[in-house]
């Protein structure tokens, strides 16, 4: 076996966390392209949690405190929330790397050690999350920080060490990337545990399991001495409420489209013949490790917007690595040394836009032009190292049903599908949703609120995707609130005032917060206070 040259490879992975990292930082500020919400809800959170505020126990988020935590570990030493954002990333990059190289040199051969170890500086790495679109991004940053943990323990678990062996440091290596998968998003954990603990038992690394299960039990351990019993409760619960939700179960294409539409058939035939090729090269435990990990890489392709299938960046890895050597043969004659070769090749062509972007991003972030964007928190000068393209930023543009009284094509209204028009107090509001200028026109009502006396530390509860107001002007944050609304009315209870926009983010998640508060019988509690053409202001009566 040609393994790696340890120093050669520690290296190059220092090389590349260098140069991404440090192209993304050497701007000076965090530029983004693109998902200004998104942003908003992850500065929302970072925020809370540096004033001292827990995830799941003082709002609500379905992702765990890690997606978070190293961001807010530089906001607290000083850092704006937008260079905050790119050390946390050559920050877990940099934990990552040991692991990486460790499981990389003990496992597999040079070049696919170094294309697997490459990858997952990439994914730790990139400021975009996928796919072909070119617009920089920290959105999902999560979702990449938990594909590279789930290669690294994945590759662990299906590939057994050569020589040296050390049962201890695999198991604490894949101890500690299960537990951080916990506490990034759990749906990476449900869908790969089984198949990590199934590969480490077929593989004969027994003791490596073993040790990987102390290491998760004293990590949750920990965990719970330090946050308490109740956090884990309160986590479970913001889990269920997303689970149970219609917002956004799953926020991309239905689960067939993501196995079976043309943009995905190609990866998905790549998976089932992996399977079936592995089990007639007589690699049992390597075929059906795949087997069942297939459904997981499919799920939660599924559940990640965008439906990019960053998984099949890891199949070449695993196809290559478990060729047989020799001249074996299956029943057509098909030597299958060279298929699973040919197969790990359509892996890397099917997926290679994606993995070229990401790797490409940092290097983009770094020759964008300062003057074409601005601050995405306009008025907050701590944080102004954050910011959006001009043209995102500061146009406002929205989509209006043109089928509505007095707009020309009244013969047509109803004829189409479309979102229920909101009402509210006897009142229907006609359909129109934002689209662009999240910046302009949070700061834009905050100081409308402002100027009308209303802020002083008020709470606005928004009947929207989004109660961002507190990020924009003198508010105080909703007790118990979400940053991103998945469902219910969380933190409406703590709220002075109930926004409506008439041009809400999200037309339907306006209807269905309308109708909650209408069905809890709330309706005569809200008194109009204020009107604009851009929203109604209801107050708490008493």
């Amino acid at each position: 076996m040609n393994r790696p040259n340890p120093m050669a490879l520690w290296g190059i992975l220092i090389v590349a966390l260098v140069l991404l990292g440090g192209a993304a930082i050497a701007k000076g500020a965090f530029l983004i392209g693109r998902h200004e919400g998104d942003t908003a809800h992850v500065i929302d959170i970072v925020l809370r949690m540096a004033a001292g505020e827990r995830p799941h126990l003082d709002f609500v988020t379905p992702l765990g405190a890690l997606s978070f935590a190293p961001i807010v570990a530089f906001v607290e030493a000083g850092l704006g929330v937008g260079m905050a954002m790119l050390w946390a990333q050559v920050l877990m990059a940099a934990l990552m790397l040991p692991m990486v190289a460790w499981v990389a040199c003990s496992r597999l051969t040079q070049g696919i050690a170094l294309y697997f170890s490459l990858v997952v500086m990439v994914l730790m790495l990139a400021l975009v999350h996928g796919e072909a679109l070119q617009s920089i991004s920290i959105s999902m940053h999560y979702n990449r920080w938990a594909w590279a943990m789930v290669f690294v323990a994945i590759i662990a678990a299906i590939l057994p060490p050569l020589h040296p062996k050390n049962a201890v440091i695999d198991g604490v290596i894949v101890g500690v990337l299960m537990a951080g998968l916990v506490m990034i998003k759990v749906t990476y954990f449900i869908s790969f545990a089984p198949g990590v603990a199934l590969g480490l038992w077929l593989t004969g690394q027994r003791r490596t399991l073993a040790m990987a299960a102390l290491t998760g039990i004293a990590i949750a351990a920990g965990l719970t001495l330090w946050l308490g019993g109740d956090y884990w409760i309160a986590y479970i619960n913001d889990l269920r409420t997303v689970a149970g939700s219609t917002v956004r179960p799953a926020p991309g294409q239905p689960f067939g489209a993501v196995v079976g539409a043309p943009q995905y058939l190609a990866g998905s035939l790549v998976a089932i013949f992996g399977v079936i090729l592995l089990r007639q090269a007589r690699m049992q435990a390597g075929g059906l490790v795949l087997l069942l990990l297939v459904p997981g890489f499919f799920y939660v392709t599924y559940q990640n917007f965008g439906n990019d299938p960053i998984w099949l960046l890891l199949m070449p890895v695993i196809l290559l690595s478990l060729r047989p050597t020799g001249d074996l043969k299956n029943g057509f004659g098909w030597p299958l040394r060279s298929g699973l070769t040919m197969l790990a090749g359509a892996a890397i062509a099917v997926e290679s836009p994606s993995l070229v972007n990401m790797a490409y991003s940092p290097l983009r972030h770094l020759r964008l032009d300062l003057a074409e964007y601005a601050p995405l928190l306009p008025r907050d000068a701590a944080n102004g190292d954050i910011m959006a393209a001009v043209i995102r930023a500061k146009r406002v543009d929205a989509r209006v049903g043109m089928d509505a009284e007095g707009k020309g094509f009244e013969e047509y209204f109803g004829q189409g599908k479309r979102d229920e028009a909101s009402t509210f107090k006897g009142e229907t509001f006609d359909y129109c949703t934002t689209e662009l200028g999240l910046p302009a026109y949070y700061d834009t009502i905050a100081r409308d609120l402002e100027n009308a006396g209303l802020a002083n530390g008020s709470r606005i509860f928004a009947a929207d995707l989004f109660s961002f107001f507190h990020l924009y002007g003198d508010f105080k944050p909703l007790i118990h609130g979400a940053p991103w609304y998945y469902g219910g009315l969380p933190g409406y209870q703590s709220a002075d005032y109930l926004l409506l926009p008439i041009c809400p983010i999200a037309q339907d998640i306006q209807q269905m917060i309308l109708t909650d508060i209408t069905e809890a019988g709330d309706e005569d509690k809200w008194t109009e206070v204020g009107r604009t053409p851009v929203y109604v202001l209801y107050a708490k009566e008493g």
